[in-house]
């Protein structure tokens, strides 16, 4: 067991050193990437890993770790480390495998956990040493004696019901708090319901188990030593349980009385929240701000069918407006593809979210998810796509055949709904809904007046202006019908709602001929301007497009002529700025004194980093660093399409 254990260095006597890494998500409904990289700016994301946090606060005190989460930094190829841990959701998995095997080809201990390994831990077992599937806060702490023994298994399942009286105040100090939009906390977890599409239960079980008054406040004290002042309770359903939800909250009250109201809390909760009155008057005292409620339709037929009878019980938008009464702001999720749903579902989807008021709906093509009811089923009646997705519900795409819907017919309806509802029309509808409902908030800016009117400035020079008299006409008439007060919420939702429309401008739809004209354009034009080098063989460029994907493949083999600096930045920035294609870059080969050129190729296309992968050959990576935080940087062997028509060296 000894050979599976590169420690570097004597053993004895020497602390472990441990890598905890959150892998890069792909841009969602959820990243709001327009929103911090061109209004806000500073952010790089919404949500730190806290999963991982609390994982590095159940390591032996003498462990030194160190937690990389690739949204907002480089990962480091190379770690001094002994041991690299990757956690993962369903979404991160390529990227989760991606590094799992550059990791393990480097001869380091490699393990994988996260809610993907928790569910599929099969899916992991050739790809590391070892797999942590479950909570943490018991099979942790036993792994890392076993690996101090030399004696790590190959898997930790925890299969028996943790208490969450155990589970230690996350490790915040070792997280860039300041460039997250806002800071995580968990109070329970699971879930009483039993919807059949949900994998909570099936990973948390339907009895919610909390942590103490005690633990919260521990938790609070250290946010507020780091100056945290926006807080989101991640719990599946904050109030699972009731009682204890309320006896949180009143200790809660009492802890933002005592110290000014220090925090803004959010979290995730049921409809059923506004059958209490009690609850509701206790979240105010509280200063929530904001609740996530999974409506997912407003179809009572639908919602009995896939078990979510908790919203049968009342008008749902009688209950929204009890809960908008109460200062508290509702975001919402929901879905189309249930059994029930017709194209006619997408016109009733449409209608309720206008007349809801809810500027941030997340809205989501069912997909079905392993070990749910619902994923046993499909596969039963044998519904299931092969080789579909099931990691993103708001991609356009979905894993299993419709029942009473052809599968194109419902994507296209999707996108139009999609569309329809972040139209400046519908952003300004939505707020004009809201703004009669919603009571004032307790909610205080997070920023100062300087910083404050610059993030207003920003947002009327790159998002009201850009959409022309109609949308500047939109935004005064949300103004004109709230008070004066509330106009920051205004604009609060009108960047979150242009965030959206900017992601569906840039997903959705398939590749225009105009965007394949512009793609065409770009290679021709490098192609001529590096015919030397096309014709040494240092340089060699090819378009490939196809209906859904536009890319253009570039690989750099040795020197290139000044010229190609020089020139080449500007284009490839035109064509990622006036389109939706990507880049594809791979570095074979670079001259010594070409270092800086690159760099500053890299620094022009950093804005469209998403859009950009990056393969660098193992010595060239000593000359120039790729940020894979910016970047997709591309690890493992090279990655020849043999389609593309263009050969590695």
């Amino acid at each position: 067991m000894d050979a599976l254990i590169p420690l570097r260095g004597p053993r004895e006597n020497r602390p472990r050193r441990l890598l905890l890494v959150n892998p890069r998500f792909p841009e969602s409904f959820w990243s709001f990437r327009w929103a911090n990289e061109e209004i806000l700016r500073g952010k790089r994301a919404m949500n730190p890993p806290l999963g991982l946090a609390t994982l590095a606060a159940l390591c032996p005190s003498e462990w030194q770790v160190e937690i990389v989460d690739e949204n907002v930094e480089p990962v480091p190829l190379e770690p001094d480390v002994d041991i690299v841990g990757v956690c993962g959701m369903a979404v991160q998995f390529e990227r989760q495998r991606e590094l799992l095997a550059h990791y393990r080809n480097k001869g380091y201990f490699v393990v994988a956990g996260g809610s993907y390994a928790s569910l599929c831990p099969e899916l992991y077992e050739d790809l590391v040493d070892t797999v942590v599937a479950g909570e943490a806060e018991y099979i942790w702490p036993q792994f890392c004696r076993d690996f101090v023994a030399c004696s790590p298994q190959a898997r930790y399942h925890e299969t028996g019901e943790v208490s969450l009286t155990d589970s230690p105040t996350p490790r915040f100090d070792l997280l860039k708090l300041d460039v997250y939009n806002r800071v995580t906390l968990q109070f329970s977890r699971g879930c009483p319901f039993q919807c059949e599409f949900c994998d909570i239960i099936v990973m948390f079980g339907r009895k919610p188990r909390t942590k103490s008054m005690v633990q919260i406040g521990r938790e609070l004290d250290a946010l507020r030593a780091l100056e945290v002042r926006e807080v989101f309770f991640v719990d599946d359903n904050f109030i699972g349980n009731r009682k204890l939800a309320k006896e949180l909250l009143r200790y809660l009250a009492r802890y933002q009385h005592d110290r000014d109201y220090t925090f803004d809390f959010g979290t995730e909760v049921s409809l059923n929240l506004a059958e209490d009155a009690e609850l509701l008057r206790l979240m105010r005292a509280a200063n929530f701000n904001w609740v996530f409620i999974g409506i997912e339709s407003p179809d009572e037929a639908t919602l009995r069918e896939i078990g979510k009878f908790q919203n049968t019980r009342r008008d749902m938008l009688e209950s929204l407006e009890l809960i908008y009464a109460h200062g508290l702001d509702v975001l919402a999720g929901f879905i189309v593809g249930f059994d029930q749903d017709t194209l006619e579902t997408f016109e009733r989807q449409y209608e309720f979210i206008m007349k809801s008021g809810i500027q941030v709906a997340m809205v989501g093509m069912l997909t079905a998810i392993p070990r749910t009811p619902l994923y046993e089923r499909l596969e039963r009646e044998g519904r299931l796509l092969p080789d579909a997705q099931a990691a993103d519900n708001t991609r356009g795409g979905t894993n299993f055949e419709p029942k009473l819907m052809q599968y194109d017919a419902m994507v296209d309806a999707y996108e139009r709904l999609m569309r329809r509802l972040w139209s400046d029309e519908g952003i300004k509808t939505r707020i004009r809904n809201k703004s009669r409902r919603l009571a004032q908030s307790h909610k205080r800016s997070r920023y100062g007046v300087a910083e404050s009117a610059h993030i207003l400035r920003r947002f009327l020079i790159r998002g009201l202006l850009p959409g022309g008299p109609k949308r500047v006409a939109a935004f005064v008439q949300t103004l004109a019908c709230t008070w004066p007060l509330a106009w920051p919420k205004v604009v609060e939702d009108w960047i979150a709602g242009l965030a959206i429309r900017n992601y569906i401008d840039r997903h959705f739809g398939p590749i225009t001929i105009r965007e394949r004209r512009i793609l065409q354009t770009t290679a021709e034009f490098l192609r001529q301007l590096c015919a030397t080098a096309v014709q040494r063989g240092t340089f060699a460029v090819s378009p490939r497009a196809e209906q859904e994907r536009s890319d253009l493949l570039l690989v750099l083999r040795g020197y290139m002529d000044g010229i190609f600096y020089l020139q080449a930045p500007k284009r490839l920035e035109k064509l990622l700025r006036t389109s939706r294609s990507t880049i594809t870059l791979y570095i074979e080969e670079l001259a010594n004194d070409q270092r800086r050129p690159l760099e500053r190729l890299l620094e022009r296309l950093s804005p469209f980093g998403d859009r950009v992968s990056i393969w660098v050959s193992e010595h060239v990576r000593g000359l120039v660093t790729i940020d894979s935080s910016v970047f997709n940087l591309v690890l493992g062997d090279h990655p020849h399409d043999k389609s593309s028509g263009v050969s590695p060296a």
